[in-house]
């Protein structure tokens, strides 16, 4: 797959999501900010789609789009539509969107501690999500919790169920949230800058554990991050961004290694590199 310079590179496969022309403004007083200008982007099944870009490129007011969880006001969705499985996600109701949050698309926020409810045992928080989303009885959203857990190398589930987030590790309260975004079997997970928060050896361990889960459940994921290390190791294709628009997309060894776009070029040689030592 070629990389091109301002334009979408589309997936081999049919995408599952996928944003047309998408353009989202935050009006504030006297002002208005054009947060996303027309962006295009889609991904597949089984397919990892990474948007890169600074802080105020657009790249996580995008991602909350898929889900409609930008705050409304001051977001107002100008244009475009977001596609999941050719339904406009821009066109539907309060009721039918909570159908969809959870069930269909899955997020994992960069900070878990700000998702978790402090005053709600881990095991509640997960089994709510299929409570919601179905006719589980409690026995069997409480089974399917534990395996969720035991799936994300959560150790000891049985006691980590009934446990509170602030008893958890950081390591350990991400695996929860990641748990807590799959156990419904999503067809999309977006992951929101995932390990930012965590340290080098936990964010290797759960960026794996990440990359395992989709190969077992053939999810599409939308990875956003400004880390071109983390992209390198984990997408098939990616997407750089700035003021908002989308500058470069394309498979990611294509990208790195011939990029078109100047933006591109100076996140590539911004980024560090080892040295071998003389």
């Amino acid at each position: 797959m070629t990389s091109t310079h301002g334009s979408p590179a589309a997936p081999t496969a049919a995408p599952v999501l996928e944003f047309r022309d998408l353009r989202v403004d935050f009006r504030l007083s006297g002002s208005t900010v054009h947060a996303v200008r027309g962006v295009n982007l889609s991904v597949a099944a089984g397919e990892t789609l990474a948007v890169v870009g600074e802080s105020g490129s657009g790249k996580s007011a995008t991602a909350l789009s898929a889900l409609r969880l930008n705050p409304e006001p001051p977001c107002v969705y100008a244009g475009g539509e977001i596609l999941l499985d050719g339904r406009d996600v821009l066109g539907l109701s309060e009721r039918q969107l909570r159908r969809v949050r959870g069930a269909e698309i899955s997020m994992v926020f960069q900070d878990p501690m700000t998702s978790l409810d402090p005053l709600q045992r881990v095991g509640h928080q997960i089994t709510e999500v299929l409570r919601l989303h179905g006719d589980h009885t409690r026995a069997e959203a409480r089974s399917a919790a534990l395996t969720a857990l035991d799936e994300v190398g959560v150790p000891d589930p049985e006691r980590r169920f009934r446990q509170y987030p602030h008893e958890l590790s950081g390591g350990l309260r991400q695996r929860v949230m990641i748990a807590s975004a799959l156990v419904a079997r999503p067809r999309v997970l977006i992951a929101d800058e995932p390990t930012t928060a965590l340290d080098v050896t936990v964010q290797r361990q759960i960026l794996d554990l990440l990359v395992r889960l989709q190969h077992r459940h053939g999810m599409a994921v939308v990875l956003i991050t400004h880390d071109l290390g983390v992209v390198a190791e984990t997408a098939d294709r990616v997407a750089v961004m700035r003021h908002g628009e989308v500058v470069e997309t394309g498979d990611v060894e294509q990208v790195f290694a011939r990029p078109a776009a100047p933006y591109t070029r100076r996140l590539l040689d911004a980024t560090p590199r080892l040295e071998p030592v003389a």
